[in-house]
């Protein structure tokens, strides 16, 4: 952006000690779109104060989360939000600069390798023991233990590029790879469980007044590619002291599943210097649940 003598003038009172007068700049910043941030970008590389290079780094991450927001706002208003589109925005808040040719690359390659194991007559189960086979052993995709110290463990260009992810993230992997395939399985709302279920090849989601639990033939382990029956779904709720609910068998939609993830990833940020982002992540889950 060509810089102005508003914008220069802005620049100088950045350092300003006076908390009102920075709150005020940064608005005024804010307000000129992401534009001005190779403008920042330039003045903090020519600041040698770290004070006031925090605060422009500040700034530009109130710009990136600005546009975030405007991006789920469009997302989620579409009329079918994609779900590897949704979970790269959430990988964009913390990498706003992400690009997105090399995860769209991997999971073409995931994609085509399953496609040339599956055929017409495979039946469902057969299906899940090719996509759990590319998936785990070919891609060598690992499943770890769901913690909230890094937050790298939930965003999907990180998960693809260590071949390890959570159970959240590998479940997301593993829908986008049956849906692109055309492959009836969705997550569903088991508690404390990202569990992909796999639905008559025939059923539509959309059929009012349906029984989702009896259209599914069996659960799968996002985490290692695991079937698992109906009765060892029932076993798990059980030993956990849970009521088996229709509600836990119905799939969630595309929002739904972005949503959590994003609050799955606020929990990364628990410590007092990263609280604004924790705050700035729940903000965007309000705004999906305004909207769903």
């Amino acid at each position: 952006m060509q810089e102005t003598k508003e914008l220069n003038a802005l620049f100088t009172l950045i350092d300003d000690p006076d908390e009102v007068v920075y709150t005020t700049v940064t608005e005024k910043l804010v307000g000129y779109g992401k534009p001005v941030i190779p403008n920042l970008e330039h003045l903090w590389e020519t600041t040698p104060n770290e004070e006031i290079q925090e605060r422009i780094e500040m700034i530009i991450h109130r710009l990136h989360f600005t546009d975030l927001q405007n991006d789920f706002t469009e997302w989620v208003n579409s009329p079918c939000p994609d779900l590897l589109f949704g979970a790269l925005l959430v990988a964009k808040f913390q990498y706003p600069d992400l690009q997105t040719t090399p995860v769209l690359q991997d999971i073409e390659k995931i994609r085509r390798n399953v496609w040339l194991e599956l055929n017409s007559f495979l039946t469902p189960l057969e299906q899940a023991n090719v996509l759990s086979s590319i998936i785990y052993n070919y891609y060598h995709l690992k499943g770890i233990e769901l913690k909230y110290e890094n937050p790298d463990d939930f965003f999907l260009h990180k998960v693809l590029e260590a071949k390890k992810g959570n159970a959240i993230a590998n479940s997301i992997i593993y829908q986008i790879i049956c849906e692109k395939l055309e492959v009836n399985a969705r997550i569903i709302n088991i508690p404390k469980q990202s569990i992909i279920a796999f639905f008559n090849s025939e059923f539509e989601f959309d059929e009012p007044n349906t029984s989702y639990r009896d259209q599914i033939h069996f659960f799968v382990d996002a985490t290692n590619g695991q079937a698992y029956s109906h009765t060892d779904i029932e076993t798990y709720l059980t030993r956990i002291g849970a009521t088996v609910e229709p509600a836990f068998f119905v799939p969630k939609t595309h929002p739904q599943i972005i949503k959590h993830l994003i609050g799955e990833v606020a929990k990364c940020f628990c410590k007092e210097e990263q609280k604004y982002k924790q705050q700035e992540l729940m903000q965007l889950v309000a705004l999906i649940q305004e909207m769903i």
